[in-house]
């Protein structure tokens, strides 16, 4: 509101003083030739301003509205179309004290449901007319919103193995003549560590990318390493479920970007597969050219994802099965760090599943050169031809 007030009693300054100006200059006040007219340079002022400004005459007709008045559906022809904002005016002209408020109009801009204004009603002059400037808050909203929710799930995330290592401490403090309790306990709160540790380096990983700023020194990463890094940091838990993993698709594609971050990217899809799969089915990780582009795809023959929720599924801490999701160990983090590098690459990362069918996630990346390189390619084996 601070900037909507600052702006209002600019407006309203400079109005006087083109008034001013204007009468010592001997030139007939604007006002005079008509109770309607504006004031000079009025409309060049409010052709710039970014918030939406109307100013209404005495009949509450309006003598001029921002192209952002009207592009919000809050002015018609001549006519203030909200309500709310048309009775603060009218108490501004009677009373000529300014006032604040803050109110949401089903406005439809750009296909948004509702748009949220914070309000600034100020006279100008005394014709009764008054000054209107709203300014658009959604997207702070919005921000707002997803900051609060952030706070919370960290919270939650948080106190949960936090919580469990309080209570195994006590537990294994009391069982101190068992050895086989305590080395029961003791093996449980390792598991909690680094179910904490998982979070901590997820949150840290996350923060680094998440502004969606290029990667600041990218280099030619040649795809075949990463995807067998990837593999490699994965095998252990994929061996533990009898889950196979294949490389496969075209050898020696390259991409710009940052290593690391990629094969951060990628072991968090196969790790994802890997947690959603039944035992003995197999994992699929393969490349291919696409023009500009890299697609790197995983494919498991997992439990799939229901079509309502494949939109959410990139969102931090969403989970779809929020039990299953704490039984496998995960953070919730894994598919919003996917697709954070994939922006900071400039590409992106799109998702295919049918349940009880499984999934193919897919991450898009610029080539190396402009152009991908085509080699001879491993042939992969369908997964619908392995079940």
């Amino acid at each position: 509101m601070t900037s909507l007030a600052a702006l209002a009693g600019f407006m309203v300054g400079a109005i006087a003083m083109m008034a001013v100006r204007t009468r010592a200059g001997g030139e007939p006040h604007p006002v005079e030739a008509g109770e309607s007219a504006l004031p000079q340079g009025v409309a060049s002022v409010l052709a710039v301003l970014p918030s939406s400004a109307v100013v209404l005459d005495r009949d509450d007709r309006v003598l001029r509205a921002s192209s952002a008045a009207r592009a919000f559906g809050l002015v018609r022809g001549d006519r203030l179309m909200a309500a709310e904002l048309l009775a603060l005016a009218r108490q501004v002209r009677r009373d000529g004290e300014i006032r604040e408020s803050e109110f949401e109009v089903a406005a439809h801009k750009f296909g948004m449901e509702a748009t949220n204004f914070a309000v600034r009603v100020a006279p100008l002059g005394t014709h009764g007319q008054v000054l209107v400037l709203a300014e658009d808050q959604t997207e702070r909203r919005r921000v707002e919103a997803v900051r609060r929710d952030f706070v919370a799930n960290v919270s939650h995330e948080l106190k949960t193995p936090v919580g469990a290592l309080s209570l195994l401490a006590e537990t294994v403090r009391a069982a101190a003549d068992d050895p086989v309790a305590v080395t029961r306990f003791a093996g449980r709160m390792e598991h909690e560590a680094a179910r904490l540790t998982y979070l901590v380096q997820d949150l840290i990983t996350l923060s680094r990318i998440q502004g969606g700023d290029p990667i600041p020194t990218p280099a030619c990463v040649p795809v075949d390493e990463v995807m067998h890094e990837a593999i490699d940091r994965c095998n252990t838990r994929a061996a533990a479920k009898a889950i196979t993993l294949v490389a496969g698709g075209t050898e020696g594609l390259r991409v710009w970007g940052d290593d690391e971050l990629l094969v951060t990217a990628l072991r968090n899809l196969i790790d994802n597969a890997v947690a959603y799969s039944p035992e003995s089915t197999r994992v699929v990780v393969s490349a291919r050219p696409a023009g500009e582009s890299v697609e790197v795809s995983v494919s498991d023959q997992g439990i799939g994802i229901p079509e309502s929720s494949q939109e959410r599924i990139f969102e931090r801490f969403f989970r779809v099965d929020a039990a299953r999701s704490r039984a496998t160990g995960g953070t919730g983090l894994g598919l919003a760090i996917v697709k954070h590098v994939a922006v900071a690459h400039g590409g992106e990362v799109s998702v295919w599943s049918k349940e009880g069918s499984g999934s193919t996630f897919t991450l898009r990346l610029p080539a190396f050169g402009g152009t991908a390189l085509a080699v001879p390619s491993t042939p992969i084996i369908p997964l619908e031809a392995a079940q």
